[in-house]
């Protein structure tokens, strides 16, 4: 499975509460029935705890590293999500975190999954 490693963080730089939000539009898995590559778009939307409460930030280089180890990876668009999500909640204990992906239509048929961390204050998916 993808690389948890890669993932580097840094301290948050205030108390004040902020949200960030990163967008991949390139990531690629693979399906694990057919082996061929999955194309969509990631999209981590979270709150970090206070810089006086510990509180940390991914690192972008090493979540490009990361999100770049899933391209040879065989799994469904439900584990991919749930993965990246468990990983960034470990790496940073953010205040509230929500993964969203959304794949490239295959078969007629998009999808949309996300996948949710603490009590989020981030307005609900359309």
């Amino acid at each position: 499975m993808p690389d948890s490693s890669l993932l580097e963080a840094f301290e948050t730089p205030t108390d004040t509460p902020f949200v960030i939000e990163h967008v991949a539009e390139e990531f690629t898995s693979l399906c694990p029935k057919t082996g061929h590559p999955d194309f969509g778009t990631v999209t981590i939307r979270f709150q970090p705890r206070p810089a006086s409460a510990g509180g940390t930030c991914v690192e972008l280089k090493s979540l490009k590293l990361y999100l770049q180890s899933f391209r040879d990876e065989g799994a469904f668009y439900e584990k991919v999500t749930n993965l990246i999500r468990d990983d960034l909640a470990e790496l940073m204990n953010p205040a509230w975190l929500r993964v969203r992906t959304d794949w490239k239509g295959r078969g007629g048929i998009r999808s949309t999954i996300t996948a949710d961390y603490g009590p989020s204050h981030d307005p609900p998916e359309r």
